[in-house]
């Protein structure tokens, strides 16, 4: 088995965020470490590596509540027996959970299902994306707390336009709102 060398650092920093940072250490010559940069010298773009910058994910997720992704099948088979709310492109369910469940009452979690009948991988996994963007946005300020929604993808003739999904989703959770209470 023959493999590919490895691209020097500096050509790997014109395509890979994180090697940026690295090429850039190595390539610096030493400073005194008393000398502290001005707010004129700081860098422009933010480190990708460091854990004390939130990410745009938990940034967003904290505005009003923490969204966080279900994980287990018992879930999705829980939040079958919920509420619907069918659209042309998905249906959402949306599933109290109990009030003994380990996850805290205050969470909103989501799930996203598309089965085969809906085309190849790449086309599944770009309803996938455009899902998980759309659930990034709207769920924090729009969400249920204490509620499981799950997205099931549709089979639709044309791809629906982003700006016609969110107001779907905003439409439907109001809709599965009054249902729940």
């Amino acid at each position: 088995m023959v493999s590919a060398p490895a691209k020097p650092l500096l050509v790997a920093a014109k395509c890979w965020l994180p090697a940026v940072r690295v090429a850039a250490r190595s390539s610096l010559p030493k400073t005194n470490v008393s000398a502290r940069a001005t707010p004129a010298e700081a860098p422009l773009l933010p480190d990708p590596l460091d854990e004390k910058q939130p990410s745009s994910d938990s940034a967003l997720a904290d505005s009003n509540h923490s969204i966080e992704a279900i994980r287990k099948r018992a879930d999705f088979l829980a939040a079958n027996r919920g509420k619907r709310f069918v659209t042309n492109s998905f249906v959402l369910l949306a599933h109290r959970r109990r009030t003994d469940h380990p996850i805290p009452a205050e969470m909103i979690r989501y799930g996203i299902t598309v089965t085969k009948k809906i085309g190849n991988a790449v086309v599944r996994n770009r309803m996938k994306r455009r899902f998980r963007a759309l659930l990034a946005q709207v769920l924090p300020d729009n969400g249920l707390a204490g509620v499981d929604h799950i997205m099931i993808g549709r089979k639709a003739n044309k791809e629906a336009d982003f700006a016609a999904l969110r107001a779907d989703l905003e439409k439907g959770l109001r809709y599965l709102a009054k249902k729940l209470d």
